[in-house]
This record gives structure tokens, C-alpha cells and sequence, in this order.
């Protein structure tokens, strides 16, 4: 289920400044017999139209998270591909994280970059999982199986998800953020809205690997994909 819209073409989420607005779709899909997720935005980005604000509910974090959702949303106005939000938001994805790693190591704050590097391998862990149960769906809806029989896989594809996630929980001395979303329960949308920001931030870290940390080289492969007809794109970094 996408809107399409006109300058950013087509994505497959909606944003509101109106939280109940948001719940009143919300509630229209999930009586249609969708999946949904509600969920508050950090930051938005209007693409260099306007001056994007650093919203005054950024004032309380730590100033890498703000750091790294400046870095996140700049990148949308040096790049936007028109209705392709996976391929723009890992690339997004990708630059917040290569941006706060570059930036604490000239500040010297060695500290504070173990702590962000190991944060992210404990994030990695999450959405590998995610993306792999994922992937799990994918095949199952696209088989030929009966309503019911899919009904039932579905089930235990969340199932395992969860005993997998609880698992790997049980070795952290800190919460990511993800035990309020699991003890919630998981479903479809979640799921996507996470391949929206990671499913290609794999091939993207590739391609930067492969010009050795090189960004304005770096940007430069990227303008050239965003030329590309979407599939041949996927092909190369989103699959």
C-alpha cells in the first residue's frame, strides 16, 4: 500500500503533524485488513525547500542523536530520488552513521564513539533479525498456501521473531528501545517501515567500502544510481 505525491513520487507511509489524524487512517486501514503502525516522527526533511527546523523536542537529547538526525536529514537535500524511499533512506541512514563516527574521532572523543559503534552493533542485531523474519513473510505470502495455512505462518514467523529478539535481549545491559515495540507485538508494517531505512544500507556500505571512505566520491556513485531505472538500482545495492 503506497501514496503518491507530487515532487517525491510514491512512498509507503504518510506523515502527519496531527496525531489523530494519523489515528483515524489508522483506524480505516486496520477495519480494510491491513497491518498498521502509529508511530511519532524525530525529524522531517522538505527536501532544501524550506529551512528544516531542529524541532524543540530535539532539545533534550544527547548532542551525537542530534548530530546524527542533522547529518540524516541534510542528506536528503543533497540527494532524493523520487519515489524511492528504501534506496533514500538508507543512503540517509548510511551518511548519519559514517557523519557521527568521522565527527566524534575529530573531536577526539574516542569514548563516545565506542559507546555509539557498539550501540549500532547491538541496532545491526535488531534488524538483522527483523529483515530476515521479513524475508520469511515474503516467501509465505508468496506462495500458493490457503488463507488459513499463511494465517498460521504468520504466526510463527512473529513467534519465532519475538523468542529470538528476547534471546539476544537477555545478554544486554541496556535496552535499544525495542522492548516496548516487541512487548507490543510485531506486524507487517513494522516490519517494512524497517526495510524502508536498512534494506539497502548493506550494498550503500559496499559501495563506500569500494572507494575507500572516499564521500565526495561516494556521493558522486550515488548520483549516477539515482540516474538508473530503479530495478538495475536494486540490483546493484538493494538487494
Amino acid at each position: 500500500l503506497c501514496w503518491c505525491y507530487p515532487v517525491i513520487g510514491c512512498v509507503a507511509y504518510r506523515g502527519y503533524f496531527a496525531e489523530r489524524n494519523a489515528r483515524k487512517l489508522a483506524e480505516r486501514l486496520r477495519a480494510a485488513g491491513y497491518d498498521v503502525d502509529v508511530h511519532g516522527a524525530a525529524a522531517y526533511s522538505t527536501l532544501g525547500a524550506f529551512d528544516d527546523p531542529v524541532l524543540n523536542t530535539m532539545l533534550g537529547w544527547g548532542d551525537v542523536d542530534l548530530a546524527g538526525v542533522v547529518f540524516h536529514e541534510l542528506t536528503h537535500q543533497l540527494l532524493y530520488v523520487r519515489g524511492d524511499a528504501s534506496f533514500n533512506e538508507s543512503l540517509a541512514m548510511l551518511v548519519e552513521e559514517e557523519g557521527v563516527r568521522r565527527w566524534l574521532l575529530a573531536q577526539d572523543r574516542e569514548h563516545d564513539f565506542a559507546g555509539y559503534s557498539a550501540r549500532l552493533q547491538l541496532y545491526a542485531q535488531v534488524t538483522g533479525i527483523l529483515l530476515d523474519s521479513r524475508a520469511e513473510l515474503r516467501t509465505l505470502y508468496a506462495s500458493a498456501a490457503d488463507r488459513a495455512t499463511m494465517q498460521a505462518g504468520k504466526r510463527e514467523i512473529f513467534a519465532n521473531l519475538q523468542r529470538e529478539y528476547h534471546r539476544r535481549r537477555a545478554a544486554w545491559s541496556a535496552d535499544m528501545g525495542f522492548d516496548a515495540w516487541f512487548d507490543a507485538g510485531l506486524n507487517n508494517a513494522q516490519l517494512a517501515s524497517i526495510a524502508t531505512y536498512e534494506s539497502c544500507l548493506p550494498g550503500l556500505k559496499r559501495e563506500l567500502a569500494a572507494l575507500h571512505g572516499d564521500l565526495p566520491a561516494f556521493y558522486q556513485r550515488m548520483r549516477v544510481l539515482a540516474k538508473m531505472p530503479a530495478a538495475r538500482r536494486d540490483a546493484l545495492v538493494c538487494s
